[in-house]
């Protein structure tokens, strides 16, 4: 059987979480295979493969996994702590650079101190750290040196999560 170039890199970015960004040599081949793929994922691991213009990703109804919360809930406490500050959290999230010593100030002065306390990820300045790390190495951080990065379009995915959740409790109430 004969598979894409970099077949092998796409499934293993994919099965260990990664968002496959445009800019990578392997969203054109899951672009113009994308019929394929999706058969794939589906067949062989009960996964749905998601491609946007932004990012790939795969889903399962399956996983139980509490790296997306946790994602979320550090996206949340940012965006609301830069939001008291007054400044745009959308737009600096999109398009400015961020140091860890600034993440690191908006979370040990957080008003939501007690939920990052009861986060095993997000609890202290060295789990944050890694944290991190494992942001980028899920392509939702690219980071620009030790202590400075950037987020991705994949965080596009975790602020539709987000509004997805505000509509739903939104419709709830209604």
């Amino acid at each position: 059987m004969e598979f894409p170039n970099h077949h092998r890199q796409i499934v293993e970015d994919l099965m260990s979480g990664k968002f496959i960004l445009p800019q990578e040599r392997t969203y054109p081949v899951l672009k113009d295979n994308e019929q394929s793929y999706t058969y794939f994922f589906k067949a062989s691991f009960n996964y749905d493969l998601k491609i946007t213009q932004d990012f790939v990703y795969l889903v399962s109804d399956e996983s139980n996994e509490t790296l997306s919360r946790d994602i979320c809930i550090f996206i949340a406490i940012l965006s609301y702590e830069i939001d008291r500050e007054g400044k745009n959290f959308m737009e600096l999230i999109q398009f400015s650079e961020f140091e860890v010593d600034e993440i690191e100030n908006y979370f040990t002065n957080s008003s939501y101190i007690d939920l990052i306390l009861s986060n095993k990820q997000l609890k202290d300045t060295d789990s944050r750290k890694n944290f991190i790390n494992t942001l980028n190495r899920r392509n939702i951080i690219e980071k620009t040196s030790d202590n400075r990065f950037m987020f991705t379009s994949a965080h596009k995915f975790f602020m539709d999560f987000a509004v997805d959740i505000v509509k739903f409790e939104n419709a709830e109430q209604n």
